[in-house]
C-alpha cells in the first residue's frame, strides 16, 4: 500500500499537501515558475502513479507556481538529462515512454481532478486541460509552444486533447498556427469553467474540491471512471502512433542537422 510519506517529498518539482484527501499538486523550478524539461516530463508522470497508488487520495488539485503555470522550457535541464541517457538519440528513445506515461498515468488518476491554472500554459498545456475542472487567472493563456512552431511533431497527446476540448477544425488550427488562446476565449470556448483573480484562484480549487469530497469513495471513484473513458481510450487509441511520428521525425532532424526551431512561437493565427 502506498501512502503519502512514500513520494510527498521524492520529485524535486513537485510540492505537496493534503487535507481531508485532498491533495495539491504545485509545480515548479528550484521555487519559481515551472520551466519544462526531460526532468519534470518524467516527474509528473511518475507523480501521477504514486497518486493512483494511495488510496487516502480522494481529489487532486494541480495548479503552478508564481505568475505561469508553465510557459517556459530548461534546455540545459535536457541536456543534462541527454548526456546522462547517453546521447541524443538514446535520450530521444527514452522519451517515448516517458510521454506516454504523463498522459496515461493521469487519466489513470481514480479520483477528480481540478487544474487551477495560475498563468500562461504554453508548454505541455494539455496537462492540466487533462483534469474534470479548469479554473484559470485573467491574465491566463494557451499556447500549443513546443510542438509545430518550433518544428516538431504535435503527437505527444496535444493531437488528442486540443481537437477533443475545441473540435476538430480550431484544434488543429490551434496546433498549426501557434494561436494563443485566452482566459476570455477560452472560457467562451469551454475550455476552462471559471476565471478568477489570481489571490481567489486557490482558495477556489479548494472549495470546488471540498464540496466534491461531500460524496463517497465510491462516488468519486466511478464517476471518475465513467467522464474520462473515452478520453483515455482516444489517448490509448492515438497516443502510441503520434509520439512515434514524433519520435522519427525529431530523429531525422538529428540526422540531418535539421534541428528544431529556436526561439519563442509567434502566434500568426489571423482571427476575427
Amino acid at each position: 500500500m502506498t501512502i503519502l510519506s512514500d513520494y510527498a517529498n521524492r520529485f524535486s518539482h513537485i510540492k505537496m499537501r493534503r487535507e481531508d484527501g485532498i491533495l495539491e499538486l504545485q509545480f515548479h523550478s528550484a521555487g519559481k515558475n515551472l520551466r519544462w524539461s526531460a526532468i519534470p516530463d518524467k516527474e509528473i508522470g511518475d507523480c501521477f502513479a504514486e497518486v493512483r497508488a494511495d488510496s487516502d487520495n480522494r481529489c487532486v488539485i494541480m495548479t503552478g507556481t508564481g505568475d505561469t503555470f508553465c510557459a517556459a522550457a530548461d534546455p540545459e535541464d535536457s541536456a543534462k538529462a541527454a548526456i546522462a541517457a547517453g546521447g541524443v538519440l538514446q535520450f530521444l528513445n527514452g522519451l517515448y515512454e516517458q510521454a506516454y506515461r504523463l498522459q496515461i498515468n493521469q487519466l489513470d488518476v481514480p479520483v477528480p481532478v481540478i487544474a487551477a491554472v495560475n498563468g500562461p500554459a504554453t508548454w505541455h498545456a494539455e496537462v492540466p486541460l487533462l483534469s474534470d475542472i479548469v479554473i484559470c487567472t485573467e491574465d491566463t493563456y494557451f499556447q500549443d509552444a513546443p510542438h509545430f512552431p518550433q518544428n516538431l511533431v504535435p503527437g505527444d497527446g496535444v493531437h488528442v486533447v486540443w481537437p477533443a476540448i475545441l473540435g476538430p477544425n480550431l484544434g488543429r488550427y490551434f496546433l498549426l498556427t501557434g494561436m494563443k488562446l485566452s482566459a476570455k476565449e477560452a472560457y467562451q470556448r469551454g475550455v476552462v469553467q471559471e476565471i478568477h483573480p489570481r489571490t481567489a484562484l486557490l482558495p477556489r480549487a479548494w472549495e470546488l474540491a471540498r464540496a466534491i469530497t461531500r460524496h463517497s469513495d465510491s462516488i468519486l471513484r466511478a464517476t471518475r471512471a465513467v467522464l474520462v473513458q473515452k478520453l483515455r481510450r482516444d489517448m490509448v487509441d492515438f497516443l502510441p502512433n503520434g509520439l512515434s511520428k514524433e519520435l522519427v521525425a525529431a530523429l531525422y532532424g538529428v540526422a540531418t542537422s535539421n534541428h528544431p526551431a529556436r526561439g519563442a512561437p509567434e502566434d500568426f493565427s489571423r482571427r476575427e
